[in-house]
């Protein structure tokens, strides 16, 4: 996905059929609601990034397209950092493992801050590139903030005590990694395309949750 405005409709529509799935299969676990939500939001983010595209190739108005420029820009580096720690931290019970989660949320927190100084300092810009979007931010010190999102969205999800999110998290570095390595300045447009992915592994953990429940319950 997100290779163009086209890609960027079917990975959202997909991510909003496994979105609507994950929540389906929430059920009584409150609190597998905010992980849960996570595909629908991952959704509206590709969706909103079509607007992007078009904007660029001037199919719709140049300020639509900036606007959705910064909708983008705003959920990726201001909401993400911080919502997946917290969504993976609810899960955890009260414990040492939960009090690491908080500080991968605080660190997330430093993050969104650190990106938010930058866009108003500006410029912000995006552009066409080969097969997905070049979106820039002037960074102070860009390696050590991309380094400290990686662990905040990562990390937290790696020392899970679910088998499968703790999966799910070194998935996403490999992901990372192998993004990093193709193309750094698409990194922000191409990370979208695990996202289907991403929101799969989640339905994935709700669904299986769920049949391990049933089969309690039948054994009870």
């Amino acid at each position: 996905m997100c290779f163009s405005a086209q890609a960027d409709l079917i990975g959202g529509l997909a991510l909003t059929a496994i979105g609507f799935d994950a929540l389906r299969h929430v059920r009584r676990r409150r609190d597998h609601l905010a992980l849960a939500a996570l595909p629908l939001l991952l959704a509206l983010h590709q969706l909103d990034e079509a607007f992007v595209w078009w904007g660029l190739q001037g199919h719709v108005p140049p300020g639509v397209g900036r606007a959705a420029m910064w909708a983008y820009l705003v959920f990726a580096f201001m909401v993400l950092p911080v919502y997946v720690p917290l969504a993976i931290r609810v899960l955890e019970p009260a414990g040492p493992r939960r009090a690491v989660m908080s500080l991968f949320a605080l660190l997330g927190a430093a993050v969104s801050a650190s990106l938010l100084a930058a866009m108003i300092r500006g410029p912000v810009t995006a552009r066409l590139g080969d097969f997905h979007l070049v979106y820039s931010v002037h960074l102070h010190a860009g390696l050590l903030i991309v380094s400290a999102y990686v662990a905040a969205t990562c990390g937290s999800a790696v020392l899970s005590g679910y088998r499968h999110v703790a999966r799910f998290g070194v998935l996403n570095l490999i992901a990372v990694a192998v993004l990093a390595r193709l193309t750094l300045d698409g990194f922000a447009s191409l990370w979208c395309a695990w996202a289907v992915v991403a929101g799969a592994g989640i339905a994935l953990h709700l669904r299986s949750r769920n049949r391990s429940r049933t089969v309690t319950e039948l054994l009870a």
